[in-house]
């Protein structure tokens, strides 16, 4: 029996980036790495030819990136990004303040292929993102993590 395709939850920035991200691969980088093989080909004898087999383990690499790019976007599930719902939901933006240190942060709850903590977009698998989806503004939310209990007050669905 064939497993079921996993959907590949995204925003539809997450999505335009990762379809961008393709397109490069698949034009600039294919050529690059085309290009060094040639050359690497060009030095003779490839069975001592570290070039030659530096540029093969790239194009290995991207040929497997490419493919798992496509994979995904062939499963994907744009999600919307509303601010009118009164409950955190997947694609909601919110600020929440740390109970404990006082800090706000605005995070951006999105799927498991756009989680990029560097710019506080938290997967809905996540810890957090588990923790603060379906709960309203106003709600204090404890949520464990690997370093200890945080507890963070939605203020807003932004």
């Amino acid at each position: 029996m064939k497993e079921q395709e996993q959907e590949t939850i995204l925003t539809k920035e997450g999505y335009e980036k990762l379809k961008e991200e393709l397109e490069y691969l698949k034009n600039d980088k294919r050529n690059e790495v085309a290009e060094r093989i040639k050359i690497a080909i060009s030095f003779g004898d490839l069975s001592e030819n570290s070039e030659y087999e530096d540029a093969k383990r790239e194009q290995a690499h991207l040929e497997g990136r490419i493919a798992d790019l496509e994979k995904s976007l062939s499963r994907v599930k744009i999600i919307e990004e509303k601010s009118d719902s009164q409950r955190v939901k997947l694609g909601s933006k919110i600020k929440v303040r740390n109970i404990d240190t006082n800090d706000e942060l605005v995070i951006t709850i999105v799927g498991s292929m756009e989680f990029d903590p560097e710019n506080l977009k938290i997967s809905n698998e996540s810890p957090i993102g588990k923790g603060l989806l379906d709960k309203k503004v106003g709600s204090t939310v404890k949520i464990t993590l690997p370093a200890g209990i945080v507890s963070y007050k939605i203020l807003e669905i932004i």
